[in-house]
């Protein structure tokens, strides 16, 4: 088989450019590991600048004008006049691009694994009838999260990880928080978000100074002083690459996780995601296209990569700017939409 264009992985980044492509008349492939697309390790927090006004009202499943953030030293709430951050289902999100990438006109193959990449070859597995099929391309888009095999052909480094664990717990609350516990979390933050019937209660932190292990432990001694037992709970957990390296490799682009694009402060991996898969689109149609969308999005992660350099260096740094960044919402300096991804 033959496709103008394959993309490895129906993450956002893989179906936002299947999408873009298809509906543009190219013959697109998307390939995924999983059975059943959709599912990802995910808070499920979406900004309201970023993506949240482009999905159906119908995916929302709540809606936060307020945002309360917690420091050492400090504890404020941040307003605006519209939501800052609504929570989704990420399985339900998932579906639904599917559902638009599929409308378009995209080819899916799910339950296939990526094996090998040569010239312009590709051999897949499909793991249900443990067949091998080779498929030809023009272009390759490696859309295949942090652990790309995609980016593993083209030899790039994946050093610099962020780690995320989330537990979906039952439960109902009102305000949707972000504790910026250094004893707990370092660099990084503890989170509580609210969806319809569960609740998001989780972490993320730089694995260059925090292990798995110890955030999975701090995580829980955490939310036992909010009277959140996370015990006997079963919990998520992945790496988020902020390792970027490039996305445009001539014939071979890479977007989302698998580029590295996710931010290194706050884990933001969605919007990086879309952006970056409709860009790849973009440039695989017409190679002279406005890159202007993308040459945002690196400015951002770029900040962001340096501000967590920074801070997992220097402990005192880290609680500084910590401690500067809340008083600077707090007092009107600083906007919360300024933390984000989208500009």
């Amino acid at each position: 088989m033959h496709f103008h264009v394959v993309i490895i992985g129906a993450g956002p980044a893989g179906l936002a450019c299947a999408k873009v492509l298809a509906q543009n008349g190219v013959k697109t492939l998307l390939v995924d590991k999983k059975k059943e697309i959709g599912s990802k390790v995910c808070a499920g927090g979406l900004t309201w600048s970023g993506l949240a006004q482009t999905i159906p009202e119908d995916l929302i499943e709540r809606s936060f004008p307020v945002q309360h953030i917690k420091t050492r030293l400090q504890q404020i709430s941040v307003q605006a006049p519209s939501p800052i951050i609504v929570t989704v289902n990420r399985k339900r999100l998932g579906q639904f691009m599917l559902e638009q990438a599929i409308a378009c006109g995209t080819e899916i193959l799910p339950a296939t694994r990526l094996v090998k990449v040569y010239d312009h070859t590709l051999i897949l597995l499909n793991t249900l009838t443990n067949q091998h099929l080779q498929v030809t391309f023009d272009y390759l888009v490696g859309a295949d999260g942090s652990n790309s095999l995609v980016r593993r052909h083209l030899a790039l480094p994946s050093e610099r990880m962020g780690i995320g664990i989330n537990y979906q717990i039952p439960g109902q609350r009102d305000r949707m928080e972000w504790h910026l516990d250094n004893s707990s979390f370092k660099n990084g933050y503890g989170w509580i978000f609210p969806h319809r019937q569960t609740l998001s209660v989780g972490a993320y932190v730089d694995r260059a100074v925090m292990s798995a292990q110890e955030l999975k432990q701090n995580l829980i001694r955490w939310a036992e002083s909010l009277e959140i037992d996370l015990t006997q709970e079963k919990c998520d957990a992945g790496y988020i690459n902020f390792d970027y390296q490039g996305w445009d490799f001539g014939h071979i682009f890479l977007a989302g996780d698998a580029a590295g694009l996710a931010s290194a402060l706050t884990g933001e991996g969605i919007y990086p995601a879309v952006v970056s898969g409709e860009m790849a689109a973009r440039k695989i149609m017409d190679p002279k296209c406005n890159l202007a969308p993308i040459n945002g999005l690196l400015r951002k992660q770029r900040l962001h990569a340096k501000l967590v350099r920074l801070t997992g260096q220097n402990g005192f740094a880290n609680i500084l700017l910590s401690e500067l960044a809340v008083f600077g919402l707090r007092v009107g300096l600083l906007n919360f939409r300024q933390l984000e991804m989208a500009e």
